[in-house]
């Protein structure tokens, strides 16, 4: 399998946080599947590290790196996908990464309900209802 993080997730793996869902952790361990950050994730976090809405102490990327997970570049495809998406979810990084998972054909695995509505495959949260 082809796992892209959520940056929650990504953050939750890094410390070892109880919160990430044990599915998502044995998906993540399992040396089988490929793992993959976007440069997304790694924009978000220094963004909300430079205004202070995140601790996160070391480099995300030496962070990735570490783990052996693989980098996702944005292409043009994936911004040009990000904005004609449905404003479901107002985080244009979630949004980036439900393109990047739609576009590679990727399981996104998150925690976060809302991104359900977008019909991505995802790993870690049951289905959403849509009204």
């Amino acid at each position: 399998m082809n796992l892209l993080l959520d940056t929650h997730v990504l953050i939750w793996w890094d410390v070892g946080h109880s919160r990430l869902a044990k599915i998502v952790r044995d998906a993540i361990a399992q040396p089988s599947n490929q793992v993959y950050v976007s440069a997304a994730t790694i924009w978000e976090i220094s963004v909300k590290r430079a205004m202070g809405k995140l601790v996160f102490r070391r480099s995300p990327t030496e962070t990735v790196e570490r783990s052996g997970f693989q980098p996702l570049p944005i292409t043009l495809r994936h911004a040009e996908r990000a904005g004609e998406l449905p404003r479901h979810h107002n985080d244009p990084f979630d949004r980036l990464l439900v393109a990047q998972a739609e576009i590679e054909g990727f399981v996104l695995a998150t925690q976060d309900r809302q991104l359900a509505r977008y019909g991505v495959t995802l790993l870690g949260v049951a289905r959403a209802r849509t009204p």
